[in-house]
C-alpha cells in the first residue's frame, strides 16, 4: 500500500467548522500518521497537490439498510439471500462513490457483508452492524397483511428484523445478535411507515422487555438504537436506557432535553420521508404506508429546531430503501432548511462517529485516525450542494488509505 502526503489545499476542521490554510497530510497504510503546519518528509510518500481544494473526513450515514433492496419491505425478506447480497454490494458501492466511507446499518446486514468488506471481497464502506432489528409481533418489523398469519422470513438476509415477544424471549434474541456479530442492538418502540399495520402513534415493546434488552447489550458493552417517532415512545425508550434515537420527527422540546440530559443521540432521517412522497407508491409502498408519511414528513424540520435549542446532538441518516438509496444525498440540503452547513457536517462526520463507536478514527482528519478523506472541490461550509454532487464535485475519494476514486492531476 502506498502512502501519501496531502499538501496546497485546504483542511476541513469538522470541530472547530473552519478551513485550515497550509496544512499537511500524511497517510501511512491506513492511517493518518501526521497533520502539520510544516512541510512534511516522508521517505517514499507521493505527494498529491490539492491545488486548493478542500480535504475532508470521509462521510459517516448513520442509518442506512444495505440490504433494503426494495422499497417493498415484504417482498425483499422473500428474495434468495445470495441475491440481496450482491445487490447490497451494489447499494454500498454506490455510497461509497458519493463519499460516504463509513456506514451504520440500522437492520438487516449481517456479519457475512461486514467480513466481506473488511477483507476487501467487495468495495464498499466500512459496515456496522447491529443484525437484525427486534420487533413485537404487530410491531414495525411485521411486514405480513392482517390476514397472513405465515410465520416472517427472519432466516432471510433481506428481512430487515425479527419477531420476539416477551422478557426471556427479547434477552434470548439479544445475545443471539451479539453472539451473530451485532455491535449494537436496534428495536422497534414505535409504529412506522413501511409497515401495514402498526400507526405512528402506537407504543411497542413493553417497559419490561425494553429495559431487559438495554440490560442485556449494556452487559457486552455496547447500547440500543430504537425506531421511534411519538414523543410519548421517545421519552419512554430514554426512561429504560435507550441511547439512540431514531427519527425523532414528533419530539417535544421537553423530551428534547431529557434525552440530551442522559447522555442520548439522535439520529433524524428526512430524506426518506421525501423519497418515499416523491416514489414510493410506485415502487409498491401500499396505501396504508402511503398515508402515513405526512403524520412524520411534516414535523421533520420543526424537530431539528427543537434538538438543536434543546442541545440534543444530531447523528446523520438517510434511511433509505430500495429504489430510493439515490436519494441518500438530499439529506443535506434538506437540514439546510433549518440547520447550518457546518452543524450538518458536524452530524456527518463526528456525531455519526460517536454512534459508530469509533470517535477518534473516522470523522475527523487527526493522527491516528483511519484515511478515510475526501478531496472536495469548493467549500462545503460555504455551499453544502457539493456534497449532494458527487460525481461532480468530489475529485478524490480515500477509504482505508486507497483511492477508489482519484481525478487530481499535477502530483509531484
Amino acid at each position: 500500500m502506498a502512502d501519501y502526503i496531502f499538501h496546497g489545499g485546504r483542511v476541513l476542521d469538522t470541530d472547530a467548522g473552519t478551513l485550515l490554510e497550509g496544512v499537511e497530510v500524511l497517510v501511512e497504510g491506513n492511517r493518518i500518521s501526521q497533520v502539520s503546519t510544516d512541510s512534511i518528509k516522508s521517505k517514499g510518500a507521493k505527494r498529491i497537490d490539492l491545488a486548493g481544494r478542500t480535504l475532508m473526513p470521509g462521510l459517516v450515514d448513520a442509518h442506512v439498510h444495505v440490504v433494503a433492496t426494495l422499497v417493498n419491505l415484504e417482498l425483499n425478506a422473500a428474495l434468495p439471500s445470495s441475491l440481496v447480497a450482491l445487490r447490497s454490494a451494489g447499494i454500498m458501492r454506490d455510497m461509497l462513490m458519493r463519499g460516504f466511507t463509513t456506514l451504520r446499518d440500522l437492520a438487516g446486514a449481517d456479519l457475512g457483508l461486514r467480513l466481506a468488506v473488511e477483507e476487501g471481497t467487495i468495495e464498499a464502506p466500512r459496515l456496522v452492524i447491529c443484525g437484525k432489528a427486534l420487533s413485537q409481533t404487530v410491531g414495525h418489523g411485521d411486514y405480513r397483511q392482517r390476514s397472513d398469519n405465515r410465520p416472517p422470513h427472519d432466516g432471510s438476509l433481506g428481512s430487515l428484523g425479527i419477531l420476539v415477544d416477551g422478557v426471556d424471549n427479547v434477552r434470548r434474541a439479544t445475545r443471539e445478535q451479539i453472539k451473530n456479530g451485532a455491535q449494537f442492538i436496534k428495536i422497534m418502540a414505535n409504529g412506522g411507515v413501511a409497515s401495514p399495520n402498526d400507526p405512528i402513534d402506537v407504543l411497542q415493546y413493553s417497559r419490561d422487555e425494553i429495559v431487559a434488552i438495554v440490560e442485556e447489550a449494556t452487559n457486552y458493552g455496547t447500547y440500543v438504537a430504537a425506531h421511534t417517532y411519538s414523543d410519548a415512545s421517545i421519552r419512554r425508550a430514554v426512561e429504560c436506557g435507550v441511547k439512540s434515537l431514531e427519527h425523532c420527527n414528533l419530539i417535544s422540546a421537553e423530551t428534547a432535553r431529557f434525552a440530551a440530559e442522559r447522555g442520548c443521540i439522535a439520529c433524524p432521517t428526512l430524506a426518506a420521508y421525501e423519497g418515499l412522497a416523491l416514489e414510493g407508491a410506485a415502487f409498491g409502498l401500499n396505501p396504508d404506508s402511503q398515508a402515513k408519511i405526512d403524520t412524520v414528513r411534516v414535523k421533520g424540520l420543526e424537530s431539528l429546531a427543537i434538538m438543536r435549542e434543546a442541545g440534543l446532538p444530531m447523528a446523520f441518516g438517510s434511511d433509505l430503501l430500495g429504489q430510493l438509496h439515490k436519494y441518500q444525498t438530499m439529506e443535506f440540503s434538506i437540514r439546510a432548511k433549518v440547520l447550518t452547513n457546518h452543524e450538518i457536517l458536524q452530524s456527518a462526520t463526528r456525531i455519526s462517529a460517536r454512534l459508530c463507536g469509533m470517535e477518534d478514527e473516522i470523522g475527523i482528519i487527526a493522527p491516528g485516525a483511519f484515511a478515510d478523506l475526501l478531496v472536495v472541490d469548493g467549500n462545503p461550509l460555504e455551499d453544502l450542494t457539493v456534497l449532494e454532487r458527487p460525481d461532480e464535485c468530489l475529485s478524490a475519494i480515500m477509504k482505508d488509505g486507497r483511492f477508489v476514486k482519484n481525478s487530481l492531476v499535477g502530483s509531484i
